[in-house]
């Protein structure tokens, strides 16, 4: 074949100049033209250019018409048919899928000698085809960009073919100027071209060569036609790693080379361009390399070290190619094009730093947006809290989810083993506030829930008495008295809670404990008024109050009800503290107002639950369970008032209370799909929660309480009674005192062969009904020659840091060694979570038990209201959650997917 190449190239090349590769002139034919890709980018790149396009091809669809706003194109079923119809091009674009591309090429070239260009945006062309495309464009002298290319464009000539550069409006990036752009991302093409019209330099020519593995139209061709471009003064380069085109190429202008992709040397096949592949000595920093050497730097330029020279600069970040450029230029004596016109710096138009004090360089500003969406972000900021977009929550949680690995569960996004190292009323507003409670949040939340626990001739409290009378279990004894705690109950309250939360959004409170906000400016007409004050003093409301001031909390919104100078109604006082301890979240948008006007109904709720746990005899007119309702309320948290309910009487030593709080924490919640939560989602979802003001959560509380039971809360006592046998027999006083006297593996040696023996005659006898040890094994945790639930090494963790022992947490850890040495198992047996339960309730109740104040009924109802206490906030949770999210009736499970069984 005769060379007919232009420069020094040994194959044909018939492009000399970057202004030939696109121009007015060029007429167009696309292949696949009404593929999706292509109907989404012809038509605007047809009347960006003028009306380039001459027609298509697609097969099956002839006489069919691509619409553009210049007017229909027409389509044909092959490129001859085009021909026929008198139709002329001279390139060609192909849209065709890998495996036609080939085809697609040779039909161009077979049938129109006219051809110049093509160009080919499929991606992941084969070697091998790559190949024979080569030869039939060098064989008839037709230069060809590709695979995997977004096309070129002209910005001077207002030309763009194949592909997608400057992005739906290309006028508006492709400005000229003096800088051509060589990128092997065609995404990145146009992004580059934005950068430099902000920062004054408009564009040439820009090609994106693609990324395939084979590049038709490679560095040193650009090179070359650089060269001979008189409009192009400079070029920008974006390369990626694999290939060794820019190894060969020789610029003879200033060039800015951003090198990419070093972290996909860690990497052993392609990831994104077929091209991007590393591994070898052409990966990212080979490259920077090159252009090191190409443009005469030492180093890679960033603003903190701006390294250039005449020749040009290396950067590994595209944000800073037009500072590299204007350097580069500037040593060169050349100016912009025209002035910048802005900067792509991030500029967010909105945002929160949630709090935290942020360094300078990211405590962005924020800027004013564009029409339309200044209006609408002005309107978003004046909504109070967030919305949640509404979908089924069947099965599915905003609240809670478990890892299937670690079998632990997090509940807005805080693990569980977390959460028991916080007490109760911390994971009460965990679960209803999702974030963490501050000092001052506990000590409102502890007084408001200590002033409901007394129900002393309360009909709660007579409710959950005849249920209990009943022979009812502790859960179906709080769903009585739940039942009474109804909207009703409530529906003041929450009335102020908006009221407060209109009045002081407005006045762009920020702080609610800013002793230096102006109360004042909170207006309190007469209907206001009325809700919050009363002419004489209410005692419970003044309780509250006088609790308030005794644990040192503070709150402005409680600061405006003394202002107002009457006396405040426990109404009043409790939405006080409800929309205190809602702020932070609500005006950061955690949490809906839905959310926080309900709070008052919990607070309310959660106190009347624990009070109901407890006998009546325990419900004294001035005192619960020993303890005087003052100093209840002014001074104890909820893990102290949990361990008075649990254990009936004034037992909240800093033990128990200790104890107590780390197994709220660990039985908050086990995520969405166990029975309690499910019962808990369905009362919400039957209710309807597209209208939340019609959720009642005390029926929800209920859904959660009838469905827990013996199976499932109540079964945590198996293991309690499984120890309570073991240790029958000891002389054992102080299960936290490590010198006990007890042989435990002594006694985990006769436990395990008792078993040994126990299962061997059940294996005679058919193996039939065989009784599991409690608290061991986990079918997660077991594969290992010795096995551990994460859950107990933590806690055992835990507690040795404290300095804490625990007895039957050590005869766990012996049993399961000896169930393995007497050869009941084949390895180590895990001790699993509900042993570290099980162990960690009887430590607390073994003294009560042993001297005869709590019989082995009583310690039961015990463990199944050890659950009742932390799963209610869990599910709490559950029920805010799906309230928020959920649609009616989402919870049913469709008639198709229902079985009948005979």
């Amino acid at each position: 074949m005769q060379k007919t190449s232009n420069g020094n190239f040994k194959y044909h090349v018939g492009i000399s100049s970057l202004e030939q590769i696109a121009t007015r002139a060029d007429k167009v034919c696309v292949l696949n033209i009404l593929g999706s890709e292509s109907t989404d980018v012809t038509p605007v790149g047809h009347a960006y250019s003028g009306g380039n396009v001459v027609f298509g091809t697609s097969p099956g669809r002839r006489g069919q018409v691509l619409e553009t706003a210049l007017g229909g194109v027409p389509v044909f079923n092959n490129v001859r048919e085009g021909l026929e119809a008198g139709l002329r091009f001279n390139c060609g674009v192909v849209y065709l899928p890998p495996s036609g591309a080939r085809d697609g090429v040779a039909e161009l070239i077979r049938v129109n000698p006219e051809l110049r260009k093509i160009f080919i945006v499929t991606e992941k062309l084969s070697v091998h085809d790559s190949r024979e495309i080569r030869a039939l464009g060098q064989h008839n002298r037709v230069d060809i960009f590709g695979g995997n290319s977004l096309g070129v464009a002209d910005s001077y000539q207002r030309v763009r073919i194949g592909g997608a550069l400057g992005g739906d409006n290309p006028a508006e990036i492709l400005k000229p100027g003096s800088v051509a752009i060589f990128s092997n991302s065609g995404n990145f093409t146009t992004t580059i071209a934005a950068y430099l019209r902000m920062g004054g330099w408009g564009t040439t020519t820009l090609i994106s060569s693609g990324k395939d593995i084979y590049i038709q139209y490679a560095a040193p061709e650009f090179a070359f036609a650089l060269a001979n471009d008189e409009r192009s003064k400079a070029a920008v380069l974006y390369v990626e790693p694999g290939g060794y085109y820019e190894l060969d190429a020789q610029f003879t202008k200033p060039v800015v080379a951003c090198v990419v992709g070093r972290w996909k040397s860690r990497l052993a096949r392609p990831v994104g361009h077929a091209g991007a592949m590393a591994g070898g000595d052409d990966d990212a920093a080979a490259k920077e390399h090159w252009f090191l050497e190409k443009l005469c730097v030492d180093g890679v330029f960033t603003p903190d070290n701006p390294v250039v020279s005449k020749q040009g600069a290396v950067v590994t970040n595209i944000a800073f190619i037009p500072a590299a450029l204007t350097a580069v230029m500037r040593k060169n004596g050349i100016g912009h094009d025209f002035a910048p016109e802005a900067s792509l710096a991030l500029k967010p138009w909105f945002g929160s730093n949630a709090g935290l004090d942020l360094p300078k360089h990211l405590d962005l500003p924020e800027v004013e947006a564009i029409a339309p969406y200044g209006a609408q972000i002005t309107q978003l900021n004046c909504q109070i809290g967030v919305t949640y977009p509404r979908q089924s929550m069947k099965d599915v949680s905003g609240a809670s989810q478990m890892d299937p690995q670690t079998q632990i569960t997090s509940l807005h996004g805080t693990s569980l083993l977390e959460a028991a190292r916080h007490p109760m009323e911390a994971n009460l507003l965990l679960a209803l506030l999702r974030e963490p409670a501050s000092e001052n949040d506990r000590a409102l939340v502890n007084a408001a829930i200590a002033a409901e626990v007394n129900l002393y001739k309360r009909p709660e409290l007579a409710a959950a008495e005849a249920s209990r009378a009943a022979g009812n279990s502790p859960n179906v004894a709080l769903a009585a008295a739940a039942s009474l705690v109804g909207p009703r109950r409530v529906e003041t309250a929450r009335r102020i809670c908006t009221m407060l939360t209109d009045r002081f959004a407005e006045t762009g409170l920020a702080d609610v404990l800013d002793e230096n906000f102006d109360v004042r400016l909170i207006g309190a007409d007469d209907g206001f008024a009325k809700l919050l004050l009363q002419a004489t003093p209410d005692p419970r409301a003044e309780a509250l109050i006088n609790a308030i001031t005794a644990r040192r909390a503070r709150s402005v919104f409680l600061r405006f009800l003394h202002s107002l100078g009457g006396h405040p109604t426990h109404d009043a006082v409790l939405a006080a503290i409800a929309t205190t301890l809602a702020w932070k979240p609500l005006m950061r948008k955690r949490i809906s107002r839905a959310t926080a006007e309900s709070l008052p109904w919990w607070l309310h709720l959660f106190g009347v639950l624990l009070g109901a746990s407890v006998s009546a005899i325990e419900h004294k007119p001035s005192s619960f369970c020993g303890v005087s309702n003052e100093k209840l309320m002014n001074r104890y948290s909820l893990g102290e008032i949990g361990c008075l309910a649990i254990v009936g009487r004034n037992k909240a030593d800093p033990g128990s209370v200790f104890i107590f709080d780390t197994l709220i924490g660990l039985l908050l919640s086990n995520g969405p799909g166990t029975i309690s939560a499910q019962g808990a989602k369905g009362a919400v979802s039957a209710d309807g929660p597209e209208s939340p003001d019609r959720v009642q959560l005390n029926k929800a509380t209920i859904g959660f309480l009838t469905h827990s039971g013996y199976a499932h809360g109540g079964n945590g006592y198996e293991a309690i009674a499984f120890l309570i046998e073991q240790f029958k027999e000891t002389s054992l006083v102080d299960p936290g005192d490590a010198n006990h006297g007890i042989d435990l593996e002594a006694l985990a040696a006769k436990t395990a062969a008792n078993y040994a023996q126990y299962k061997s005659e059940r294996a005679r006898g058919g193996g039939t009904g065989l009784q599991k040890i409690p608290g061991v094994n986990h079918p997660v945790f077991k594969d290992k020659a010795v096995n551990h639930d994460p859950r107990e090494r933590w806690i055992h963790d835990l507690l040795t840091d404290r300095g804490e022992y625990n007895v039957f947490h050590a005869y766990y850890r012996a049993l399961v060694k000896a169930l393995f040495e007497v050869g009941v198992s084949r390895v180590v047996y895990c001790v699993n979570i509900d042993a570290v339960i099980a162990a960690l309730l009887l430590k607390m109740l073994w003294q009560p038990y042993r001297d005869g104040l709590l019989s082995k009924s009583a310690l039961e109802s015990a463990a199944f209201t050890m659950f009742i206490h932390a799963r209610m906030l869990g599910c709490a949770a559950e029920i805010d959650d799906h309230m928020n999210r959920g649609r009616d009736m989402d919870m049913r499970t469709a008639a198709s997917q229902c079985r009948f069984v005979a």
